[in-house]
């Protein structure tokens, strides 16, 4: 596999975009789309762990779509997602792989015992360090910096950090996974070339591949030829 002689990104961000204009032009319900989508992803993961990738975060659901999208797709959505984390919750890979788990977002707008089924695979996971998987969820990459400036002003009142403490270092400590390295790439499906308010402050160098194919008809071809992609790349972070 030619990919394997050249640099791999440390972390990945996927949108996994077109799961329901792929269902519609399949003739399927729309809730299929999801369910296909959310099968490809079980498969992609594997696939990034054959790579050794180690950190992965997955767009699962914007904060404007548990927000203004149907009740009924919503429900779908958090039906597939209450599944998935069951099945996480119970998966030998998981623990086989060393795999740790992070729900982020807005979770107060998702239904309690989702909220409960993530912190239950956040803390069985918690001593894993061979690879990371975080999913966003209800999230938003400005609704995330919002919420690390509260918190930075709330330290600064408490006198637990000065102003001319605050640096990049400084804020970066203050996101959702502080710890997670910046976004190396970032795969969108479906031909959109937008990333969606999707990891804002981590994306700030990341290398974007667009892939015209919608999430459900992702392969493992698709993937290596976005690895191929980012390893014809220089990457020079503005210098």
């Amino acid at each position: 596999m030619q990919i394997e002689n050249g640099p791999i990104p440390r972390h990945v961000g996927i949108i996994p975009d077109g799961n329901r204009r792929w269902a519609r032009e399949k003739g399927l319900q729309v809730f299929e789309g999801h369910y296909f989508g959310y099968e490809k992803l079980k498969e992609t993961l594997k696939w990034l762990w054959e790579l050794r990738i180690p950190y992965v975060t997955v767009f699962a659901m914007s904060t404007e779509n548990c927000l203004y999208r149907s009740r009924n797709e919503v429900a779908n959505l958090f039906n597939i997602i209450r599944s998935g984390l069951k099945e996480l919750l119970n998966s030998k890979e998981i623990h086989e792989h060393g795999v740790r788990v992070r729900v982020i977002g807005r979770l107060e707008y998702v239904p309690e015992d989702i909220r409960l089924l993530a912190k239950q695979i956040e803390e069985i996971t918690a001593n894993h360090n061979n690879y990371h998987l975080t999913v966003a969820l209800c999230y938003g990459g400005r609704q995330e910096i919002i919420d690390a400036v509260k918190a930075i002003l709330r330290d600064v009142r408490a006198e637990m950090l000065k102003l001319e403490e605050i640096s990049e270092e400084v804020f970066t400590k203050y996101l959702y996974v502080p710890e997670s390295p910046d976004v190396d790439l970032i795969i969108r499906t479906s031909g959109e070339e937008r990333i969606s308010n999707f990891l804002l402050w981590q994306s700030a160098y990341s290398e974007l591949y667009f892939c015209d194919v919608h999430w459900p008809e992702f392969r493992k071809i698709d993937l290596w030829r976005a690895i191929r992609s980012y390893q014809k790349r220089e990457r020079r972070f503005g210098r």
